[in-house]
């Protein structure tokens, strides 16, 4: 099983070196570099021979604060994932970051358990929202976050394969569970993820679970 590649930037050496240590028990996970601010992240980024799958950036940092960085990191390497870890775990930062292509939003008095599965999460199903991330982002929808026009969802535009698809991303289904539910192979799940993105204009799974969600295409209350 190949390893999850990681990446961690924060301005804070204890902090980051603590978060280095804890990660790095995990056989599963290979940090390949830590940053101690934005700018110095795109930068070690723009050089890197291997890219990491997941980048856990602070969203207070000098030079380059986390959330320029993440426009950044989303623009040039869109194939990374972002965790947003911060200390302010409030609405309208979760949202400002998840309308910008982050996957995952962390609190930094997170436990490490936490963590873990959040970036296991990331890892296996393109994003990860747990249930206080969940109930912001449908706040935010009803409050008309992300500046989308609301408009009456054309069910033609989205064929009946990719609805079901769509489903079970938002229910936060592995690729795999997703084949293994449809009969549908793991490559043809892909496609129709591929699909989805190009018609809905997401930059990622995340993207796909709000356009669903501003759609009424799921229930709000869809247990995870």
């Amino acid at each position: 099983m190949n390893k999850i590649t990681l990446v961690l930037a924060d301005d804070e050496l204890l902090f980051r070196q603590g978060l280095r240590a804890i990660l790095s028990k995990h056989e599963d996970f290979e940090i390949l570099f830590d940053s101690s601010d934005g700018a110095d992240l795109v930068s070690q980024l723009r050089e890197a021979n291997t890219l990491p799958d997941i980048v856990i950036i602070d969203l207070k940092m000098p030079e380059l604060n986390g959330v320029e960085a993440t426009k950044i990191i989303i623009e040039e390497f869109p194939e990374v994932k972002i965790i947003a870890l911060t200390s302010y775990f409030s609405k309208p930062f979760i949202l400002n970051m998840f309308s910008i292509g982050a996957v995952a939003y962390l609190a930094k008095n997170s436990t490490p358990s936490l963590m873990v599965k959040t970036i296991q999460e990331v890892a296996s199903k393109g994003f990860y929202y747990d249930d206080q991330v969940f109930k912001y982002i449908q706040e935010g929808l009803l409050g008309g976050f992300n500046n989308r026009p609301m408009s009456k969802f054309d069910k033609s535009f989205i064929s009946k394969r990719e609805l079901e698809v769509l489903e079970l991303i938002c229910r936060q289904y592995t690729t795999v569970e997703i084949g293994d539910s449809l009969f549908i192979s793991p490559r043809t799940v892909e496609g129709h993820r591929n699909s989805l993105f190009l018609k809905t204009d997401s930059k990622n799974s995340a993207g796909l679970v709000v356009f669903a969600l501003q759609n009424d295409i799921v229930k709000l209350d869809i247990p995870f």
